[in-house]
């Protein structure tokens, strides 16, 4: 099996999360995890993308009706994400999230890893995960 080499670098994984409105979703990632508003294009009446940023991590959520209007074969596509992120401290998150149903219980994984599962106003489902030790 021959694998090619890649063609540059790679640089950054910015992901995308295609919600139906944007502006529940804000209240979770803003107001709740402390994500900063970095940009934001209106559509129409509402907002149609905004760009998150955290500790390093960057965000993109992106409204159906700008996405429809954006790359048109992308109109009927139904979406949802699992995202997984890594933490220093599960502490805070837990109590940003209270309130917040959990997919499952918190739990300790077989690979060691605490983790927090919910799903954002969008239905994408969010792990936070912490490695002790």
């Amino acid at each position: 099996m021959t694998t090619a080499p890649p063609a540059g670098a790679l640089r950054r994984l910015s992901p995308n999360l295609i919600v139906d409105a944007i502006e529940p979703c804000l209240a979770f990632w803003v107001d709740r995890l402390g994500f900063t508003r970095i940009a934001e294009v209106e559509h129409g009446d509402r907002l149609g993308f905004v760009l998150l940023q955290r500790d390093g991590v960057e965000l993109m959520l992106q409204s159906v009706a700008s996405v429809a209007d954006d790359v048109a074969p992308l109109a009927s596509e139904s979406f949802r994400a699992s995202l997984y992120l890594e933490v220093t401290d599960l502490g805070p998150i837990r109590r940003a999230l209270e309130g917040v149903a959990r997919v499952v219980p918190e739990r300790r994984t077989f690979y060691g890893a605490d983790e927090i599962i919910v799903r954002d106003p969008a239905g994408n489902v969010v792990a936070f995960a912490h490695r002790p030790g």
